[in-house]
């Protein structure tokens, strides 16, 4: 996961406090159609997120709790297991697109100014706030969530939204000056419990400045991310069927991880993540096997059972155990991660598929015919992308401790000086040392492994 060249010593601006440079560590449900089957290859150039990248997402609180950045994260890992990639989360509770908890700026004066004044304001505001936490970092690709805290939580104010789109225009110049690629995610709706939550005004402010991201996007050669709308989709559609229905977990503002799994698949499907992991296919009549994405071999096809090894070039999504409801709301599976077994010419009947003698899945024939998702099945495989998806949870905490709580760490001034500074540099070398380790641990983690596969008739 680590990458070579300026990544190995990511420079850390000046904190709150004077520190001077500190050194960062390494940082539909599917048919098979031959004729239209893409390599795995040509998938991945569609994704936004590239071999290479050295990500960080930026944001307020929803991404300061490092679950749907934890997920796309994890989900780009381990579908690229042999990329070089680098994530960081600079997520800050409260915060705005004019990046109020990191400068400060007077906002009252903010969104009363003239143009002229209020385009300083937001320079000087935007560029200390990226200067320290940002472009230290030395991204190469940056989301940025914003918008839930900006239109404060009430009915649309045109005064804060010239605010918020002016701060979303400087943040993509600054960084495209770095030659950073950028996409603007739009916020999830507000979860209210009451049965119309598309009428309820803060969600309406919300669209408003979802609609006017878009503009924002186009004119500065940034990426568009909507997750306002595929998320509300999906609330709208569980309280057609109960009006008290609670999809996200959490509070209405903060889902929990069912939530965030969700917002992580409308982010993903946005920036064109790929949804096939790798498809083989088994032939019973004619003993022949094929696959996409993987290896097949040592086949065999004897008395009703069918056995083979399978090496895949990538491990299917993890999905957060906490998180298992998602599944039912959205097409997540479906849409990022399409673990596919087909096997044809079996008798009628019902079979089970094991890996590594774990049964996966009871499946009928016909249906084994059409292709199954094993993705979260039981077994081995789900087992590995879930402890990817552990070791990635635990890396995060490891850098927003070192980031909030030892980086930016204010000590009071009668306890200032050399020696509290050499202590500090200390310990940010100590957990640096700590993200390095865990980092190797993920790479090694994310690697595939070949699995026994078997499909025979179902034990009564």
């Amino acid at each position: 996961m680590t990458a070579d060249g300026p990544s190995d010593a990511l420079h850390l601006a000046a904190c709150r406090v004077p520190l001077g440079a500190i050194l960062m560590s390494h940082h539909r449900f599917f048919g098979f159609v031959a004729s239209l089957a893409l390599s795995t290859a040509a998938l991945a150039a569609g994704f936004s997120i590239k071999d290479g990248d050295r990500v960080v997402f930026l944001g307020d609180s929803i991404t300061e709790q490092r679950l749907y950045t934890t997920y796309i994260e994890a989900y780009a890992l381990t579908r690229h297991p042999d990329w070089k990639l680098t994530f960081r989360n600079v997520g800050w509770g409260g915060d705005t697109a004019w990046l109020r908890q990191r400068a400060h700026p007077p906002e009252d004066k903010l969104f009363a100014a003239e143009e002229d004044a209020q385009q300083k304001m937001v320079e000087d505001s935007v560029g200390r706030g990226l200067s320290r936490d940002v472009l230290p970092l030395q991204p190469t690709f940056v989301t940025v969530k914003f918008g839930m805290n900006d239109h404060s939580y009430q009915a649309f104010r045109p005064d804060i939204f010239r605010a918020y789109a002016r701060s979303q225009a400087e943040i993509a110049k600054v960084l495209a000056k770095g030659g950073t690629r950028v996409a603007f995610l739009t916020p999830q709706p507000i979860e209210d419990k009451r049965p119309d939550p598309d009428q309820d005004v803060k969600n309406q402010s919300l669209r408003k400045f979802s609609d006017g991201l878009k503009d924002v996007a186009a004119k500065n050669g940034a990426q568009f991310v909507d997750q306002f709308d595929p998320y509300l989709k999906v609330m709208m559609d569980e309280r057609a069927k109960d009006p008290k229905a609670f999809i996200g977990g959490g509070d209405a503002v903060h889902p929990g991880p069912a939530g965030h799994t969700i917002m992580a698949w409308a982010v993903l499907k946005g920036l064109g993540a790929p949804a096939l992991v790798s498809h083989a296919e088994i032939n019973a009549t004619a003993k022949t096997s094929s696959g996409e994405g993987c290896r097949v071999e040592h086949l065999t096809v004897a008395d009703g059972r069918i056995g083979f090894d399978r090496l895949d070039d990538a491990l299917p999504m993890p999905i957060d155990p906490r998180a298992e409801a998602a599944l039912k709301l959205a097409p997540i599976l479906d849409d990022l991660s399409r673990y596919e077994l087909r096997v044809t010419g079996l008798p009628d009947g019902t079979y089970e598929i094991t890996i590594d003698g774990e049964v996966a899945a009871k499946v009928g024939a016909e249906a084994l015919a059409k292709g199954q998702n094993l993705s979260n099945a039981t077994g081995p495989v789900t087992k590995q992308a879930r402890e990817v998806l552990a070791l990635v949870f635990h890396k995060n905490e490891l850098f927003f401790n070192r980031w909030r709580n030892v980086q930016l760490f204010s000590f009071p001034g009668w306890a200032n000086g050399p020696e509290v500074e050499a202590r500090r540099m200390s310990e940010v070398k100590h957990l640096d040392d700590e993200i390095t380790a865990e980092e190797v641990k993920i790479d090694a983690a994310r690697k595939p492994k070949t699995h026994h596969f078997e499909v025979r008739p179902a034990t009564p």
